[in-house]
């Protein structure tokens, strides 16, 4: 199996193209829009036939590649069941499993952040590491604002505690954003070094998110309105 790890260095956003080598099939998670051109790149170099575009929930920071990828390769669009996106061509839910040839992605319900975020869970395969893609709802030492489009501390800390650190200590956390110069992790580092982590209940999270104080991400105004649309810009 193969993964790639993308950055889109103007949002500091992270997408994920994952491809079973032996069926040639893919699916990418959380695509850019203006890094299609690479997507496209390496679906032609490793000779992949996307099957899906999937994002973990609304991005207010960047426009998604999830409409352009369909367009370019007549994949499935993928969002969850919570998921204003109704130009989707498939939803799914908490413990839904999501296959492409030989991958097998869990599906697993974190609002808090948002109240549509997602992450994906892939048990160890092959000697390769379970490794979850945890979108907006937990960052390398950190984690996803909760200050709007229906965000929550409350959920986010059931969604940290009750959710993504019940997954075994050596699964990879393969974050959405990076704001620190690290692009993975692992469930037992953060437990011990993310310090959002170190809190007793939910209300001590909320102390700690009221007091960011983060102004909105720069592309905040276009991007809700396009990517209600598949990233269709008006």
């Amino acid at each position: 199996m193969l993964i790639r790890q993308l950055y889109d260095h103007d949002t500091f956003s992270f997408s994920y193209l994952l491809a079973d080598l032996q069926t040639k099939t893919a699916m990418i998670i959380d695509p850019v829009k203006e890094r299609l051109s690479l997507y496209l790149q390496l679906l032609e170099e490793f000779e992949l036939s996307l099957h899906y575009a999937i994002d973990t929930h609304l991005h207010a920071d960047h426009i998604t590649g999830m409409g352009a990828l369909r367009e370019a390769t007549s994949c499935k669009t993928l969002v969850g069941q919570s998921s204003k996106m109704d130009c989707a061509d498939e939803q799914f839910a908490d413990n839904d499993i999501i296959h492409c040839g030989n991958i097998i992605l869990r599906a697993l319900y974190t609002p808090g952040h948002t109240n549509d975020s997602y992450s994906f869970y892939l048990e160890e395969n092959n000697g390769m590491p379970p490794c979850v893609f945890t979108g907006d709802t937990l960052f390398i030492r950190g984690t996803g604002r909760t200050d709007f489009m229906g965000g929550s501390s409350e959920d986010l800390y059931n969604s940290l505690f009750s959710q993504l650190l019940t997954l075994p200590d050596h699964t990879i956390v393969y974050p959405g954003h990076d704001y620190k110069g690290m692009n993975q992790s692992t469930i037992g580092e953060e437990k011990q070094h993310n310090p959002r982590l170190q809190v007793k209940n939910w209300q001590e999270l909320a102390a700690i998110m009221d007091g960011l104080n983060l102004a909105n991400p720069k592309k905040f105004t276009v991007a809700i309105s396009a990517n209600a649309k598949c990233g269709e810009v008006p």
